[in-house]
């Protein structure tokens, strides 16, 4: 440990500049030296190791030992090492590298997985690592600093946040084809209360609109409700005939334009809510949060599903 502890990088590059001219008075000029500071570096290090590291090559030149070979190799490679470890800093300051968590609700998982495959092309070394969850957990992962940056529809009032707008997110009733209500249009709500009403668990944002919704069209009336824990369940479930239900129309887009499922025609539908792009207010964006932050703000939902 002595030998590692004394060595330095002006004395390693010292023998290798003299091993590769050659001359240690053209290793002085490559160094910005003096030719005896080249020397009393070379001796220094020979000193270290109790042995010669450079002999002489004819009648003037120098050329390295097998100790100074030896010792030359291991400098070439920490010298790649702190090489690519100064590009990873750069990379990390600029944002170009590093690991962002991007929580997002589980209506988004039928557009986020594109949009991680869309930032890794564009950021290979950034790693993008994907959350899902239902609203009530992703404020949950805000809170415990669990996640770096969110996408979800109405922000949360706590944790406080920053959030800016990234597309609209439309919500719709929807009905198998073949339903009574298929073919009605300017629906009553008396119409739709006296159906059961499909629901997401609780802690859904898709629940809260949609009971809010409910409850302002019916005035308090109480209606049947069945409860379903994912929106592909939903799905199924409406196809089957168990009920109608509110959902974000970014979920049912093949199932519309397939046919298996229709809108209820519905005054006020849909209703038009946004998706947002946020972070924690007492979290600066930093380096590779304030890439990805960028990039998605930058797509204005390009990567949303279609309601067209």
């Amino acid at each position: 440990m002595k030998r590692l502890s004394a060595l330095t990088f002006k004395q390693l590059r010292a023998l290798d500049a003299v091993a590769r001219t050659g001359s240690i008075s053209h290793a002085a000029e490559e160094l910005g030296l003096t030719a005896p500071a080249v020397h009393s570096q070379l001796k220094a290090l020979e000193d270290n190791f109790g042995c010669a590291l450079l002999s002489r090559k004819g009648q003037t030149g120098f050329e390295s030992t097998a100790e100074g070979e030896a010792l030359l190799t291991a400098f070439h490679r920490a010298q790649s090492g702190f090489e690519l470890a100064i590009h990873r800093i750069d990379g990390l300051q600029k944002g170009f590298t590093g690991t962002v968590i991007l929580g997002v609700v589980s209506t988004g998982k039928y557009f986020a997985p594109g949009l991680v495959a869309r930032l890794r092309e564009v950021y290979p070394d950034i790693e993008i690592v994907l959350r899902i969850g239902n609203r009530t957990s992703i404020i949950s992962a805000l809170h415990e600093s669990a996640i770096d940056l969110a996408i979800m529809g109405r922000p949360p009032r706590d944790p406080p946040v920053v959030a800016v707008p990234i597309g609209e997110h439309p919500h719709v009733l929807i009905a198998p084809p073949g339903h009574r209500l298929a073919r009605a249009t300017n629906l009553r709500p008396e119409d739709l209360l006296s159906e059961t009403i499909i629901m997401r668990e609780p802690g859904s944002g898709t629940r809260i609109l949609a009971t809010r919704y409910l409850d302002r069209i019916g005035e308090g009336r109480p209606y049947e409700t069945t409860e379903m824990g994912s929106n592909e369940t939903i799905k199924q479930a409406v196809i089957a005939g168990l009920g109608i239900a509110m959902i974000s129309q970014h979920t049912v887009t093949e199932e519309l334009k397939a046919g298996r499922l229709i809108t209820l025609d519905v005054p006020g539908l849909p209703i038009m809510r946004h998706w947002f792009l946020l972070h924690r207010e007492d979290h600066a964006l930093t380096g590779a949060m304030r890439t990805v932050w960028n990039f998605i703000d930058a797509e204005k939902g390009s990567f949303l599903p279609s309601t067209v």
